[in-house]
């Protein structure tokens, strides 16, 4: 999948900043830059974290629609398949995008298990609508990312690591004052955050569920009940999700033939790989690479 600094390029053509090092970004948006991430949707390793300011969007998330209006925060995870369908003319937003990695080191990791799929399991959909108070506050604390990093100051990496930090904090605090949460035991919590650290580092070449069990010590069916506790997904459902989008983003960006992707992505054989494609999307490998 695209870094963030791969995926900003895609979109704009250049980096942002010229010393920018591709670990964080935030930035007001239109519409017109906003149905550019179409272009990277489902193919980004970053988190974003967007706050309509004015106007509406509309985008189709996991097959449904959903309409985002003036003090509501969308949340995207890594690889999740989005389409940006619709916006008004006055559509004004402010985004957050953090490197997946950025994000998965950050001290106040734990809360991102709460952040990035609270949401998802207890409303459905990935996004909080705001009390004006507290959409304000986010907006402040935004705006405060986006002033240093165009500054020259000489300990930015440092601050903007402890403002995306603050970020994270503030949307717990949110969170708590938005929605009624599940109490995730910590053991599970840190299982989980484990799981989600090996998975990019290791999709590619291991499709089983336990190869990551072993490496976090533990049973193969305590790993599947905790992330279905967590997420209310499956290992498997995690796997194949980094599965076919690595191969959706070579089959589009790449000239690497479909069967030196399915060995790249150790399948075993070409035939296996196009199977699981057509399984996952609806069409194989071939007439994929066509259409797009």
């Amino acid at each position: 999948m695209y870094t963030l600094k791969e995926g900003w390029i895609a979109m704009q053509g250049s980096v942002p900043v010229e010393d920018w090092d591709g670990k964080m970004y935030c930035t007001e948006a239109d519409a017109d830059v906003t149905f550019r991430t179409n272009i990277i949707q489902g193919y980004l390793a970053a988190y974003s974290f967007t706050l309509v300011i004015d106007g509406w969007l509309s985008i189709v998330y996991n097959n449904k629609q959903l309409m985002l209006h003036p003090g509501d925060l969308y949340i995207y995870s890594p690889g999740m398949p989005v389409l940006i369908a619709a916006a008004s003319s006055d559509y004004r937003a402010i985004c957050l995008m953090a490197d997946e990695h950025t994000t998965i080191e950050l001290p106040s990791v734990h809360d991102l298990v709460h952040i990035a799929y609270a949401p998802i399991i207890e409303l459905h959909e990935p996004k909080l609508s705001l009390p004006p108070d507290e959409a304000r506050h986010m907006e402040q604390r935004m705006r405060e990312i986006i002033g240093y990093l165009h500054s020259n100051h000489l300990y930015k990496t440092e601050i903007l690591r402890m403002l995306y930090a603050a970020f994270l904090l503030d949307m717990q605090n949110a969170q708590q004052h938005t929605i009624t949460h599940h109490q995730i035991p910590p053991r599970v919590e840190e299982i989980f955050i484990g799981f989600i650290r090996l998975l990019p580092l290791h999709f590619a070449e291991h499709h089983d569920i336990a190869f990551y069990a072993s490496a976090l010590n533990i049973t193969p069916v305590y790993l599947s009940r905790v992330v279905r506790q967590v997420t209310s997904r499956t290992v498997v459902d995690y796997i194949n999700q980094m599965l076919v989008m690595e191969a959706s983003f070579l089959l589009r960006t790449s000239p690497m033939s479909i069967t030196q992707i399915a060995e790249r992505l150790h399948f075993a054989d070409t035939p296996s790989f196009s199977k699981f494609f057509l399984r996952m999307k609806g069409v194989n490998p071939r007439r994929y690479r066509m259409e797009k």
